[in-house]
């Protein structure tokens, strides 16, 4: 994103570029992938590649491409028969544009007209830390149309961004993966434009809320009215815990309707 020392926090952030006051940075630390693609222009025989060349594999039956590695810089290339190759890994463009040109160089000395044309960067994947937690049940709510939220499946957000055309996936810790972009500027973009999004939904002072919301139901509550203090009291705990947890209050009180109902029934039988 911005220069290196930025992403540690080492240099002071520019604000009228990031009024945020956060930059989304290229993660260094967690998956370094930057995908690139380019043309070597000449049609390729991937058995001769795999059977000359170190450091590649090729198994036609699992996937039709040749799989390339180099260690500087440490990155994946996918070599295909028509000549086509895709390069992945990279922390930089710079690198992968070098390690793009280095899988080519190699193609060359393996005795192919490999050329070096229409290199182009085609996904940047960035990350940062809001420092703060978010409800992503009412931000899927909220913003529907561009959200998808399935917790049973996958625990993040996914969020489609229109302009620029960005998926975003968030996370209840306040951790947010940023991809699909081609140049860093779409990642800066992407980010300023959710901010705001995400800091409406930030979970800010949540227990007093859940406090409040259960001494409106404890008024209504029937162990209230029975002068049952002892579960009129555990439930409003109860219902302050699965605010956390986002479990439905009603269906608490009414498991603990059934464990009072069936714990009578027992000392009935006594």
């Amino acid at each position: 994103m911005a220069e290196q020392g930025g992403l540690e926090g080492s240099q002071p952030v520019d604000l009228s570029k990031h009024p945020s006051g956060i930059v989304p940075t290229l993660q260094r630390k967690i998956i370094r992938n930057i995908v690139s693609t380019v043309n070597l222009d000449c049609k390729l025989d991937l058995k001769q590649i795999a059977l000359q060349a170190r450091n590649a594999e090729y198994n036609p039956k699992r996937f039709a491409a040749v799989i390339m590695r180099i260690r500087e810089p440490k990155t994946t290339a996918l070599i295909f028969a028509s000549g086509k190759m895709v390069c992945t890994g990279a922390k930089s463009e710079q690198q992968s544009k070098l390690a793009a040109r280095k899988y080519a160089r190699i193609i060359q000395k393996l005795g192919f007209p490999a050329k070096f044309k229409d290199f182009k960067i085609q996904n940047i994947v960035g990350s940062c830390d809001v420092k703060f937690p978010i409800r992503l049940e009412g931000l899927a709510y909220s913003h529907g149309a561009f959200s998808s939220y399935e917790p049973e499946l996958f625990p993040g957000l996914i969020y489609r961004m229109k302009q620029p055309k960005i998926v975003l996936l968030i996370f209840v810790s306040g951790k947010i993966v940023i991809t699909g972009a081609k140049v860093r500027d779409e990642t800066y973009t992407a980010f300023e434009n959710i901010y705001p999004v995400l800091t409406e939904f930030r979970k800010n002072q949540q227990w007093l809320f859940s406090f409040a919301r259960c001494l409106v139901l404890g008024l209504n509550c029937e162990y209230l009215k029975n002068e049952d203090w002892n579960l009129a009291f555990l439930a409003m705990v109860v219902t302050i815990l699965s605010s956390f947890f986002s479990i439905k209050v009603s269906m608490v009180l009414k498991l603990m309707d059934k464990s009072k109902r069936d714990g009578e029934l027992v000392l009935g039988y006594m």
